[in-house]
């Protein structure tokens, strides 16, 4: 699908991310919006991090799914929502860091099926540390009562 047949999909998106109480609870911004690309970020906060003080496998999928879905979201007509139906992360790296990024791209859109990737880094002192990568199923949604946008 091509940028122009999915309307102004930036502000839905927007405006998507803004209606996630879980996004919001974990400080997560919307840092980036692309045709098929979307990027969040989180500053490190102890109230989420597991028992050894690293950002804790819980949120770091969240974050992976939000970046994901919205990517697949990115790419549909506007009338039609996402909901991710399977993902499966692999932790590559401890999640320390003064701040995250998880950046989700579409790897193959469809009509029905949308498969995204992403990939989640911590960020500190020197480059940028890969720390989780995910591949996740969306699921198209058109016409369901109490699903939209």
């Amino acid at each position: 699908m091509g940028e122009g047949s999915s309307g102004d999909f930036r502000q839905r998106i927007r405006e998507s991310f803004q209606k996630q109480a879980a996004m919001e609870t974990i400080g997560a911004e919307l840092t980036r919006v692309q045709h098929g690309m979307v990027e969040i970020e989180l500053p490190f906060d102890v109230k989420l991090t597991q028992q050894h003080g690293i950002l804790h496998a819980g949120i770091i999928s969240a974050a992976l799914d939000s970046a994901c879905g919205f990517a697949a979201y990115s790419v549909i007509d506007p009338e039609a929502s996402i909901l991710t139906i399977e993902f499966k992360v692999n932790l590559m790296s401890p999640g320390r860091g003064e701040r995250f990024l998880f950046r989700g791209e579409v790897t193959k859109p469809g009509t029905t099926i949308i498969v995204a990737d992403g990939r989640g880094y911590a960020i500190g002192d020197g480059p940028a540390k890969l720390i989780a990568s995910m591949t996740g199923t969306m699921m198209v949604i058109r016409g369901r009562e109490g699903i939209s946008g």
